[in-house]
């Protein structure tokens, strides 16, 4: 269809494999037309889906940008590549959807969008659990006062991960790498979304709403990087926020975010759209939302007009945590005894935290960091930024 926005996607492997998926989703609604793709080592047929034709292809993406004329572009790249990326597209005049999380350091994020910005392009950041109806349903909750006074919000995410996972690419796990910032830890990306969740639902979104950051990062898995880690994020206006997060579970679960009012509380289970609300003399409701697809809102916002979900001023407080992490020290390992290896085939196994899943929910529910929790392994993981 003539109307259809020419599209490339940057990094199709991987994470990018559900961004192919999309786009065909697009495709067959007559909205986007996938023109190209860039990658290192170019998709063989059988890593293409059935409908998408025959894009071009190439590891040059100005060069592609150019070939293809793409309107749109998405990026979904390792994280240090992000910023450059996004800035080649820009240039161009071409619109862009850029994964989270959207850089690694504060500086690199503020090249990014003062770069996008001065270019007149649209950037949508890729935080698809702000594309919920499920958060602007809790924020009039919220702002109704069906839970009373907001007295914090808490996030956690109890995830697991195999020792795999960060072999799958040399960036994995890293917090620099050449002597240049990475940043891959639990809070900045496999649980981003949690950290995002809970700001956006604190209206917390901008980078001067944040006043302090403190953190604790440990790791159980032989990285650089944490993954297993919490945060508390004190704001100007909003609710004092703490999330916590580990990819050391013993029973895997679905993240949430959970909101303590004087009254009651909403719990939102992001990944299934899903809200509980629980408040004092009425029966629990349960209600689950509708969901905008992050690349169609974008192509929606240029065709006609319709609001961007998630700018990427709306990601600048996400991004001074992402700083506060960067800016801490290297995280702790946690002794030998805190942690214990899942037997199994040498690509499943995993380092559990025993008691963390517990650890994880009492951080959310209690606002406490797991050093105030009297986990015997954190109190030198601690330090405090404070935001200028």
């Amino acid at each position: 269809m003539s109307t259809a926005v020419p599209i490339v996607l940057a990094g199709a492997r991987g994470h990018g494999r559900w961004h192919l998926d999309n786009i065909r989703r697009l495709q067959d609604k007559g909205i986007v037309r996938l023109a190209g793709i860039c990658e290192l080592t170019p998709l063989g047929a059988d890593e293409l889906p059935e409908g998408l034709g025959s894009p071009e292809q190439s590891a040059d993406f100005g060069a592609l940008l150019d070939a293809t004329g793409a309107s749109v572009a998405v990026i979904c790249t390792p994280i240090p590549t992000h910023t450059d990326l996004a800035l080649t597209a820009a240039r161009r005049g071409v619109h862009i959807l850029l994964e989270k999380p959207p850089a690694p350091s504060y500086a690199e994020f503020r090249r990014m969008a003062d770069g996008v910005a001065e270019a007149g392009v649209v950037c949508q950041i890729g935080f698809q659990s702000l594309g919920s109806g499920a958060v602007p349903a809790i924020r009039t909750l919220m702002a109704e006062g069906a839970i009373g006074e907001i007295v914090g919000i808490g996030g956690a995410g109890a995830w697991a991960r195999t020792e795999a996972y960060y072999r799958r690419a040399p960036w994995a796990g890293k917090r620099r790498l050449n002597g240049v910032d990475v940043i891959d830890g639990v809070l900045t990306n496999p649980l981003a979304h949690t950290v995002a969740t809970a700001l956006a639902l604190g209206g917390t979104v901008h980078a001067e709403d944040v006043t302090a950051i403190e953190t604790e990062l440990l790791r159980a898995n032989a990285i650089e990087s944490d993954d297993t880690s919490c945060v508390r994020v004190t704001t100007a206006h909003g609710p004092q926020i703490v999330v916590a997060a580990t990819l050391c579970a013993e029973d895997p679960d679905d993240p949430y975010v959970v909101v303590h009012g004087e009254h009651g509380r909403i719990t939102f289970w992001y990944k299934q759209d899903r809200v509980l609300l629980q408040r004092a003399n009425h029966g629990p409701e349960e209600y689950e939302y509708g969901r905008t697809d992050l690349l169609e809102n974008l192509v929606e916002h240029l065709t006609d007009g319709t609001a961007l979900l998630v700018t990427p001023d709306a990601t600048g407080a996400f991004m001074k945590v992402v700083e506060a992490i960067r800016l801490a020290p290297d995280p702790a390992p946690l002794p030998d005894e805190a942690w214990q290896l899942l037997p199994g085939e040498p690509d499943e196994q995993r380092r559990v935290v025993p008691g963390i899943d517990g650890l994880v929910a009492a951080a959310a529910d209690t606002l406490a960091l797991y050093s105030e929790l009297g986990a015997p392994w954190t109190p030198e993981a601690r330090t405090k930024e404070v935001s200028t």
